[in-house]
This record gives C-alpha cells, sequence and structure tokens, in this order.
C-alpha cells in the first residue's frame, strides 16, 4: 500500500536550501520515492492562508518513507538543511 511524506517548509535561507534540494532527489529514488507536487503553485481553499513550502512524495509504502527518512542517504541531505529551513514532515499511509 502506498505512503506519502508531506513536508511543510519554511525556508529561512534560499541559498543553502538551494544545496538541500540538489541532494534530496537521491536519497528520495533510493527507496523508491517519486516527488507528487514539490514546492510549485498553491492556493489555499479553507484556513489561514498558507505560506510554507509544501513537499509531497509518495512511496511504496509506510515502510519505506520510514527507511528513506532514517537513512544515511537522507540524514546527509538533512543536514544540508539545517539553519536553512524549519520543516514539518509527516508519512501516512494511502488507500
Amino acid at each position: 500500500m502506498p505512503a506519502y511524506v508531506l513536508a511543510r517548509i519554511t525556508v529561512t535561507d534560499w541559498d543553502r536550501y538551494q544545496k538541500y534540494i540538489k541532494a534530496s532527489p537521491g536519497a528520495i529514488a533510493a527507496f523508491g520515492g517519486r516527488f507528487i507536487a514539490r514546492g510549485g503553485r498553491m492556493v489555499t481553499l479553507e484556513g489561514p492562508e498558507e505560506t510554507a513550502r509544501m513537499v509531497l512524495v509518495e512511496f511504496p509504502s509506510l515502510e519505506k518513507a520510514r527507511e528513506w527518512y532514517h537513512s544515511r542517504e537522507y540524514q546527509q541531505a538533512r543536514e544540508l538543511r539545517a539553519g536553512a529551513a524549519e520543516a514539518s514532515i509527516i508519512a501516512i499511509e494511502g488507500c
């Protein structure tokens, strides 16, 4: 059953964040993940205006999403994000 990782990111240093943007796709692909949405245009349909960068990634399973997040590959990419952005990342099983 697929799983989806939703990241809500507030970028504080775009120059430094660009390094993370370049490093993260390889780590995601290594665990069977693929981007569904990656910081594109969006509109708030209900509730407070959303201004954070939103990213949606599909993985083959919740287990693969967990493996990706805790992997050495992603943790190296994550270090590039440190100090450049604040993130909230969740994984949810699909149907």
